[in-house]
């Protein structure tokens, strides 16, 4: 009786299958957790554009010509409150400010920063 060759997978060869799964679920993973930190990171850049958008906005919705200098600022969105910095600087042209605001985290290191030309009214 002559026996005939055995089916079925040698070890290297399972042990490369499950090699290629690992580095395959591996990838996964991390792509996974960058989306996660990017989704983070969309919501803090929203969140903080919308500050200094309102911080903008009720400078020119009030119609005064600011002085120049800095100051602080706080707004609170999406649960959290944003520290800023408002940054009123002359320009060539005298009946013009312009107006930066710089919406900072919690470690004090800048998010944004959205600038603007203000004149008189």
């Amino acid at each position: 009786m002559t026996g005939s060759p055995a089916r079925g997978f040698t070890l290297i060869e399972v042990l490369v299958a499950l090699a290629i799964v690992a580095i395959t679920l591996g990838a996964g993973i991390k792509a996974a957790g960058s989306l996660t930190n990017n989704t983070a990171r969309f919501a803090e850049v929203t969140a903080a554009q919308w500050c200094a958008e309102n911080r903008l906005t009720a400078l020119t919705l009030a119609h005064l010509y600011p002085d120049v200098g800095d100051s602080d600022f706080s707004c609170d969105q999406l649960g959290r409150t944003y520290s800023g910095k408002l940054v009123v600087r002359p320009t060539p042209n005298p009946n013009f400010r312009r107006v930066d605001a710089q919406v900072l985290d919690e470690n004090g290191a800048p998010i944004l920063l959205l600038s603007t030309i203000l004149g008189r009214s």
